[in-house]
């Protein structure tokens, strides 16, 4: 056993799935091609955090490589190596020994072996999960190399196409079909685009969590679109056209003279489309002054205090 998975990822053995899983997910980002870019040891990193993540994330994969773990570890330790002495000496009182064993496995048949699956995740907005869309994902993929098959020896000699990786590993693009009305964090799988199967086994396949995202401008309610859109002290009293972004694109929307704060105001058939259906966008008027404010609009101000005869909060008076 030759790679710790956990220090890969950077875990313990004793972490939690979903602690695996944002491990996973955090280290996949940062070594992802697209930020790390193409270089030998980019590639490389990607491809141990994919492949510590798929065995570790797989409960049934993640008990036998505890299993062999920690055998490995007691091996290692000098401690059983008394016992392998004694049997070697009994093997070799047989007419048996390691070398022969050894020799007689290199000469049997190599088993199919299937290919690794790969995992990815894609963001997705609010839109795009609602409507469907169309991504494209840029992988890392390993193919088998042509001239020696995988077998890594070309007539006892190391294969010089491959230089006796016996594989080849590359980028490839993607294109995923997001069907409409999507949930946060559904898989997506592409059957036979994971890792390439050796020996005659089948292809790896490909699942990418869906992860929604939801905008800092706006909420959704069902179909319905909550916006809250700032205007000034003198749009709210004297009534304004202003400019509103939607899906559709720029919407006018007349704001009356004397709106108040927290006024709403719906844009119907504004909203999202599903299944036939169109929700609309709910506008919250929020009244805001502007940070900046120049000498002769303080003035104004001033002057509106003034001429102003109305206690907005007499109400709050108890009698």
């Amino acid at each position: 056993m030759t790679k710790d998975y956990y220090k890969i990822l950077g875990i313990t053995e004793f972490e939690s799935q979903d602690a695996i899983k944002n491990a996973y997910r955090k280290l996949a980002r940062k070594w992802h091609p697209d930020v790390a870019g193409n270089s030998a040891e980019a590639v490389l990193k990607f491809k141990e955090i994919n492949e510590a993540y798929e065995i570790l994330s797989n409960k049934i994969k993640k008990e036998e490589y505890d299993r062999a773990r920690r055998f490995y570890s007691y091996a290692t330790s000098g401690e059983n190596q008394f016992k392998k002495t004694e049997f070697k000496k009994q093997d070799s009182k047989k007419g048996f020994s390691f070398n022969s064993f050894n020799w007689k496995k290199q000469n049997e048949a190599p088993l199919p072996k299937r290919g690794e699956n790969i995992y990815s995740d894609i963001e997705l907005s609010v839109f795009e999960a609602v409507s469907g869309t169309t991504k494209t994902v840029n992988m890392l993929q390993t193919q088998i190399c042509p001239k020696c098959g995988g077998r890594k020896f070309i007539n006892g000699s190391i294969c010089k196409d491959c230089h006796g990786k016996g594989e080849f590993t590359n980028y490839k693009k993607f294109t995923v079909k997001i069907p409409a009305g999507i949930k946060d964090k559904s898989k997506i799988r592409l059957a036979g685009e994971g890792g390439i199967g050796v020996n005659g086994g089948g292809n790896g396949d490909l699942y990418i969590t869906v992860h929604i995202q939801e905008p800092k401008t706006y909420k959704t309610e069902g179909l319905n679109i909550l916006k809250t859109i700032p205007i000034t002290p003198y749009e709210a009293v004297l009534g304004a056209n202003i400019k509103v972004s939607t899906i559709k694109g720029n919407v006018s929307v007349k704001i009356t003279p004397n709106t108040q704060n927290g006024q709403k105001i719906r844009l119907a058939g504004c909203g999202i489309v599903q299944n036939n259906k169109v929700g609309d966008m709910i506008v919250t008027v929020e009244i805001k002054i502007p940070q900046e404010l120049s000498n002769e609009e303080i003035e104004l101000y001033k002057k509106l205090a003034e001429l102003s005869t109305v206690n907005i909060r007499d109400n709050l008076y108890e009698n």
